[in-house]
């Protein structure tokens, strides 16, 4: 195989996890709180030894996958009526109790177990500013959340639900389609505006994603083509040095 051919090759790859990207990208497109994904892709340029000629022609490009990295702008509000249901308007992230640890959401979907713990959809407790559970009296079955994020009942003030955040977003890391680890320390965001009754909707514009995997779609066709092009040549030559040296 020809260098042709391990360049197109190293594009081909790449491509093929960019389209697994933007394919999660669109199938969590109604997911709440989702965040797109998108690959970083820079060239890994060799330089040819002993070649003379235009400087063009003394290096090799191939494609690297450097990085998968999300974007974290904010999806749009909507309305729920759920009062359990919370949004973050501008930055932020709730923390809940999983059994690897805090992670870090921006999906507000919560609902109230029978013990009056509030938690996620998957049942992880939400925490507080304290880092425990929230947990509403079985008694009380009036829930409001301040902007503040001010917890009350109709018996009165019972929390303080923190927003959490990390001072460098890169160092995040997807767990499935609504969690995120933190590898780098958390702190609590000094202001905040929690939203009650509403979610964040997926920042995933379904068009977008959708006319982008046309785009690698094509670009993987192209190069694969190239492929079998290199290969067919190489074979047509090597049949025709052997018709020669048999002739």
């Amino acid at each position: 195989m020809d260098n042709t051919s391990y360049i197109a090759l190293s594009r081909i790859n790449a491509l093929t996890h960019d389209l697994d990207v933007t394919s999660n990208n669109l199938a969590n497109a109604n997911t709440t709180g989702f965040k797109a994904s998108r690959e970083l892709f820079s060239d890994y340029v060799v330089k040819q030894k002993d070649i003379h000629g235009t400087p063009g022609a003394r290096t090799e490009a191939y494609t690297q996958d450097r990085a998968t990295y999300q974007n974290h702008g904010q999806g749009q509000l909507r309305q729920t009526g759920n009062p359990t249901d919370f949004a973050i308007n501008g930055e932020g992230f709730f923390a809940v109790q999983t059994t690897q640890g805090v992670r870090l959401t921006r999906n507000g979907q919560f609902q109230r177990r029978s013990d009056g713990t509030i938690v996620d959809i998957n049942g992880n407790p939400i925490l507080n500013r304290f880092q425990r559970p929230i947990v509403i009296p079985r008694e009380d079955d009036v829930l409001s959340v301040s902007s503040d994020g001010t917890i009350s009942t109709q018996n009165g003030a019972i929390g303080t639900l923190d927003l959490m955040t990390v001072d460098n977003m890169n160092t995040l890391q997807p767990e499935g389609n609504y969690l995120l680890k933190p590898t780098t320390p958390t702190r609590a965001l000094p202001r905040k505006e929690i939203r009650q009754g509403m979610l964040e909707s997926s920042n995933v514009n379904a068009i977008t994603e959708t006319t982008r995997m046309v785009e690698i779609q094509r670009d993987y066709d192209l190069n694969f083509q190239l492929v079998q092009t290199e290969s067919t040549r190489r074979t047509n030559a090597i049949d025709k040095i052997t018709q020669d040296s048999s002739s």
